[in-house]
């Protein structure tokens, strides 16, 4: 899932998020048979063999954390995990609902918005959600609607891209604790994680070699670890914790719920969504998840959003354009590596999640006007997004 951190350990690839992997990190189901096709609405675990509902919540209301995949822009996903909140609810009132998707500066708002004193504008502004995410919010707003019906408390587990490239390029002695919100440094990635993270590094060009994948590990394990120990800490406040989650930090049980077992929490389940359908109709593979929920992946097309076709990284002016895809809109208007993007759409870009914002919500067949800065002089581009297809 152009929205944050330093160059090279964290890339924006239009709406492509290399660092949040939910995106980069998408599992699809083995082709097979039709006949071995698990049925859309069952909860299945890994190899297939489905499960009950009441005999999986009646296990998971044992448990300290309950960790909910999701890919970002998915509606599907989010209705999966209302879904699954409302079930776990019902057996364990006294929860907390743990958000990768703001920083902990966006606490206040999220309380105010469960104490029901800010209403739906007023929370986006205030929690800062489009610089913080980039996500349509409307695709969160039947879950955060839910914890302020029933009194959940929200909580924010992740820290700003800021803070996650100090602590990679000064290192976590230089960072003060309570700058760094308590958090530890990361346990060390398994080799199969280092492999899996490898393989998206390599997916991207770069100019950072293995100095470069280096980094880009260690900003993944301080995104993992942060929101590890966000989890814990808000499972003190709680009899369970349910952390929403992008599925690539959760897959096989490689970032946070590495992270979550080294911090002492060991007793916790990972629910992931599972795609069947048209040409995806194998069962969940061993150790990806404790369950996955069928989704029907072929009653519809998925569109894609937007994309501008841009690595992005972060400037003091604005947002530097790293590379540029071949073919992408961002190559049609003539950007160039070395670009400074200054404005889109009339707004100064503070960081890179501005700019992914503000592509999220370019319709098909629109232009973006882009205010940008090369060799000293300022000029304006206009990036012109193609109609859909039918």
């Amino acid at each position: 899932m152009e929205s944050s951190m330093l160059l090279p350990f964290t890339f924006r690839w239009g709406l492509l998020t290399p660092a949040c992997l939910a995106g980069a990190l998408v599992l699809s189901s083995v082709p097979a048979q039709a006949a071995t096709c698990p049925a859309p609405g069952q909860w299945l675990e890994p190899g297939g063999q489905q499960l009950t509902p009441d005999a999986l919540f009646s296990e998971l209301a044992e448990r300290n954390a309950v960790l909910l995949g999701e890919q970002h822009d998915d509606a599907d996903h989010h209705l999966w995990q209302l879904h699954t909140l409302a079930g776990l609810h019902a057996r364990r009132p006294d929860m907390v609902i743990a958000l990768e998707m703001l920083p902990r500066e966006a606490q206040p708002a999220l309380d105010a918005w469960v104490a029901g004193e800010l209403g739906e504008q007023a929370f986006i502004d205030q929690s800062g959600w489009h610089s913080a995410w980039g996500f349509d919010p409307a695709l969160y707003f039947p879950i955060l609607h839910f914890a302020r019906l029933h009194r959940v408390p929200l909580k924010a587990i992740n820290v700003t891209p800021e803070l996650r490239g100090r602590l990679v390029e000064e290192g976590w002695e230089a960072v003060p604790t309570a700058e760094r919100f308590g958090i530890t440094a990361p346990a060390e990635a398994s080799a199969a994680y280092r492999e899996r993270l490898a393989e998206v590094y390599a997916q991207h060009p770069s100019r950072g070699g293995e100095e470069g994948l280096e980094r880009f590990i260690e900003a993944q394990l301080v995104w993992d670890r942060a929101m590890a120990s966000g989890l814990a800490e808000a499972g003190k406040e709680a009899d369970l914790v349910v952390g929403l989650i992008g599925q690539g930090h959760l897959q096989y049980q490689h970032g946070v719920p590495h992270q979550l077992s080294d911090l002492g929490v060991d007793n916790q389940a990972t629910l992931l969504p599972w795609a069947v359908g048209g040409e995806a109709c194998g069962p969940p593979p061993e150790g990806l998840a404790r369950a996955v929920f069928a989704f029907d992946d072929s009653r519809h097309e998925a569109m894609p959003p937007m994309q501008l076709g841009v690595y992005t990284t972060p400037h003091e002016a604005g947002v530097e354009v790293h590379a540029i895809l071949e073919g992408s809109v961002a190559e049609q208007a003539g950007l160039e590596a070395g670009d400074i993007i200054l404005q889109a759409a009339g707004e100064s870009l503070a960081r890179p999640a501005d700019l992914t914002g503000l592509i999220r919500q370019q319709r098909p067949g629109t232009l973006l006007p882009l205010v940008i800065r090369r060799d000293g002089d300022e000029r304006e581009v206009l990036a012109r997004f193609p109609p859909r297809s039918t």
